[in-house]
């Protein structure tokens, strides 16, 4: 099954697909160029992830002119508001992105941040939605997008847990598929507060696909929540720590990202496959007669000889009396000579 089909699965039924569905987060790392952000969908399919996810800003509908900085970073933007302004792509740069996603076997998401955006996305097609952290409280942009009928991610960086049940129920409201990311908005989010612990909670009081949105710029969050069986994983990702862009410091470049793919994979398998050590493959059981032990003759010895314990020894390989058994030959008498090292069988002994 490929990546997109695991995750077009997911999004069918969540309850049911254990696959990560691996979502890269481009925010704002295009900086406004259309061009950099076909590279991104590249940049993601050759890692093989799932999906691609931007986000849809519409300044004067979501954003006022005295919107502070989180971080000031641009010099060649005044305020925010200005920011937001040059992060805007035309209508027909989304469908562009959009087909070019499709193209690539991705799933196409971008999270809305007005309720004209989830218009201008619906125009367009999106696989589902993302419902930012700082969106979380914002009930009837919720609504907005659980009314379309597709799947819902909510991501809980932001919220604490009274918030985060009343998005849940809103979405509820809709019988739609829901994913709930545990984040926390740190850039970049230090390992004692990426807060793994969440997942299970969440998977227990709500009953739904869980997953992880991962800002801590490596690989190991994302591996470890693998383990836990999430459904769903979400990274940002740079072309380089030399990029301009606030989130540069919590991105994965390609490299990390084609890694943490490979590694997310690799634990799925092992997940679904249950080793039993009562039987082993053929491919390790026949490892045994190499490297195990049987037990040999220390020194040379004549027909008759009682063997004690000093007459033995373990040594490899396996193929003889096996090591444990050494002390029931001990008292035992031989019925014939051997030379050292000989690797001793019960018929050599009498009864």
């Amino acid at each position: 099954m490929s990546g997109a089909e695991r995750a077009a699965t997911w999004l069918d039924d969540p309850a049911q697909q254990r696959a990560c569905t691996v979502v890269v987060e481009v925010a704002q790392a295009h900086d406004g160029s259309a061009g950099i952000a076909h590279s991104f969908i590249d940049a993601a399919a050759d890692a093989g992830a799932d999906a691609i996810k931007f986000q849809t800003h519409l300044a004067a509908e979501e954003s006022t002119p005295s919107e502070p900085w989180r971080k000031a970073f641009s010099s060649q933007d005044a305020t925010r508001y200005d920011y937001w302004r040059r992060m805007e792509f035309p209508e027909s740069v989304w469908h562009e992105l959009a087909a070019h996603a499709s193209e690539r076997g991705l799933l196409f998401l971008s999270s809305p941040f007005s309720l004209e955006a989830v218009e201008l996305l619906c125009r367009v097609g999106v696989a589902g939605w993302k419902i930012a952290s700082g969106e979380v409280t914002h009930h009837a942009l919720i609504e907005a997008v659980a009314k379309t009928g597709q799947p819902v991610v909510l991501s809980s960086g932001m919220s604490p847990p009274d918030e985060i049940d009343r998005a849940v129920e809103v979405v509820g409201r809709y019988g739609v598929p829901l994913a709930l990311l545990q984040c926390t908005s740190l850039y970049p989010c230090p390992p004692e507060l990426v807060g793994l612990n969440w997942i299970g909670e969440f998977r227990e009081r709500y009953g739904c696909a869980v997953g992880l949105s991962d800002h801590s710029a490596t690989i190991f969050p994302g591996i470890a929540a693998a383990t836990l069986g999430i459904q769903l994983l979400e990274v940002h990702l740079t072309f380089s720590r030399a990029m301009f862009g606030p989130d540069v410091v919590a991105s994965l470049t390609p490299e990390q990202l084609a890694e943490l793919v490979a590694g997310i994979r690799f634990v799925e398998t092992m997940n679904a496959n249950p080793l039993d050590k009562a039987a082993l493959p053929e491919s390790v059981t026949g490892l045994r007669d190499i490297f195990t032990r049987s037990v040999v003759a220390a020194v040379a010895l004549e027909p008759g000889t009682r063997l004690r314990r000093e007459h033995l020894a373990a040594k490899k390989p396996g193929t003889g009396i096996a090591a444990n058994e050494l002390d029931r030959l001990v008292g035992r008498r031989l019925r014939r000579a051997v030379a050292r090292d000989t690797l001793l069988a019960w018929n050599d002994l009498e009864d």
